[in-house]
């Protein structure tokens, strides 16, 4: 299982916009994150500085980036870029986590 973690950031006055959208996010958007093996997916707002805390766990680094590829990826990030810093493609603008520490029971 490869687990990642990732902070983006919400635009001010964006928050509860935000939240909205992901209440719930698109079924067909569902349906390709768990048919390219995601097995939990979390975003975690911290209101204060508007930073989103976003934790993944999936099954194979390929699928992952392929799910980006996707149409109905394209359009949540075209859907979402007017809340959020996006980049070029409005994939969101992120910056990836090393993981510290991590306790699991089998």
């Amino acid at each position: 299982m490869i687990r990642k973690a990732f902070v983006m950031s919400v635009h001010p006055q964006q928050e509860p916009e935000y939240v909205r959208r992901h209440q719930p996010i698109w079924p067909e958007l569902e349906a390709v994150l768990l048919d390219h093996g995601v097995k939990t997916y979390s975003i975690f707002l911290l209101q204060e500085s508007r930073q989103l805390f976003a934790y993944v766990e999936f099954d194979d680094d390929a699928q992952w980036t392929a799910i980006g590829k996707t149409d109905v990826c394209r359009r949540w990030w075209s859907h979402m870029s007017e809340l959020m810093p996006v980049n070029p493609d409005k994939s969101p603008r992120s910056e990836e986590l090393a993981e510290v520490f991590h306790l699991s029971r089998a």
